[in-house]
């Protein structure tokens, strides 16, 4: 029993890390936004995206653990179209994704601060901080943050929660019925679909949390069992799925019928995000938790830039366009930062142009992530069902079975998408 539970607490780390970058856009901005302008109308979609998208993203590790090859490499093995679908997705949306989330925590960053700089400014120190942890810090570091980020941000949360309860709201709001005439609108689907792009996270996480299962491997010296790696994947996962209804819960009860929309701007959004959690918890809390929101939205950004690194990374090496020499160590180091600025400065030229229309540029890179779920979701399923796949540690009946359930309902859902905007 020791051994099996310090076995689970070596392998604990890329689940949060997973949750981590989850609560960030989809959570902070999309949920918040989904309670404020159609109450509890999209709870059930809410909930509903974090099912049908488990299966996806749990083979991520799933596969790490079972094969000790990142789900890069099983894309790989089943083919260079495969291989290439992939990298067209990640190199379709990254700079937007790494954009957007950049954008909330620089506009935090500018509030919290009280710094009279233009949103392209303050996104780039964000950036900047961003490469130097990672590049003093490493993957250690990013573990370590991250831990100690996600237990702050479920107590804030949950208080804040609570306190709304308690704090006399419109219980009118809580009625199933509230909202809807509001989503049956062309602005309702349209929303609808972003929700569903970024709820809880975009599928392709899943190759992300591959390679950070592998990282934290590498750092502990163990290999995880495929056991251990799914259920640190869990606790990240639930957690996540628990924290995006508390959003959406804070944003019905506090700001949906008081008439007030969220801005367009990063920096006047972030403000009116902290003045949701004022309004429950009181005054002496805003500036506790304008820290403790900034502090979440780093963390995803950091995530975030930590990742796109390594996807490029494991891109090049994978598909044989690095030849192995005797520095192979600072070759594969020197990759990752070679990523890193390529990343950084995509981010950076989206955010220049495209940075003051924030939630428009939030919706596209929802939807386009949304519109991708189905090629990643059924590759993902093909790489854990191969023969490449050791026999045991293959899905089960019950999780194939929603696997597949939520692979056509995705494919429904962008023909509907396809249908409505021709129609």
């Amino acid at each position: 029993m020791r051994k099996r539970t310090e076995g689970l607490l070596a392998a604990l780390g890329p689940g949060l890390l997973m949750a981590g970058a989850a609560v960030g856009v989809s959570h902070l901005v999309q949920s918040t936004r989904a309670g404020a302008e159609y109450g509890l109308a999209l709870l059930g979609v809410v909930i509903f995206a974090c099912v049908v998208k488990y299966p996806f993203l749990e083979f991520g590790p799933r596969y790490a653990a079972a094969t000790g090859q990142s789900l890069i490499s099983g894309y790989r093995k089943l083919g260079d179209w495969a291989l290439g679908l992939f990298t067209l997705i990640t190199l379709g949306t990254m700079f937007i994704i790494q954009a957007s989330v950049t954008l909330v925590t620089a506009g935090l960053a500018g509030m919290v601060f009280g710094l009279d700089w233009t949103i392209t400014q303050l996104s780039f120190a964000v950036l900047i901080g961003c490469i130097i942890i990672l590049t003093i810090g490493k993957y250690q570091g990013l573990d370590l943050i991250m831990k100690i980020i996600m237990a702050v941000l479920a107590i804030s949360t949950l208080a804040a929660v609570a306190f709304a309860f308690g704090a006399e709201p419109n219980w009118e709001v809580l009625h199933p019925a509230f909202g809807w005439e509001a989503v049956w609108t062309a602005a309702g689907f349209a929303f609808v679909l972003a929700l569903l792009g970024w709820m809880p996270i975009p599928l392709d996480v899943a190759a992300w949390h591959s390679l950070w299962t592998l990282e934290r491997a590498e750092q502990t010296g163990a290999n995880p069992s495929v056991e251990h790696a799914v259920t640190d994947f869990r606790i990240g996962y639930i957690g996540a799925t628990v924290l995006a209804v508390l959003f959406l819960l804070l944003g019905a009860l506090i700001m949906y019928g008081s008439g007030n929309s969220l801005p367009e701007s990063a920096v006047a959004f972030s403000a009116a995000l902290v003045d949701l959690y004022a309004v429950s918890l009181g005054e002496w809390a805003r500036p506790i938790i304008a820290i403790a929101a900034l502090t979440t939205m780093f963390s995803t950004t950091l995530a975030v830039t930590d990742a796109y690194p390594r996807v490029i990374r494991a891109l090049i090496e994978i598909s044989g366009a690095a030849d192995e020499e005797d520095d192979a160590p600072n070759l594969h180091r020197g990759r990752y930062i070679t990523g890193l600025l390529l990343v950084t400065i995509g981010a950076m030229i989206i955010i220049h142009y495209f940075g003051q229309r924030f939630t428009t540029l939030i919706d596209f890179a929802t939807t386009v992530s949304f519109l991708a779920a189905p090629i990643l979701a059924w590759l993902n399923i093909r790489v854990v069902t191969s023969e490449h796949m050791p026999a045991e540690y293959r899905p089960g009946p019950r999780l194939m079975m929603l696997a597949w359930t939520g692979f056509w309902f995705l494919v429904a859902f962008c023909l509907i998408w396809a249908g409505w905007r021709i129609f």
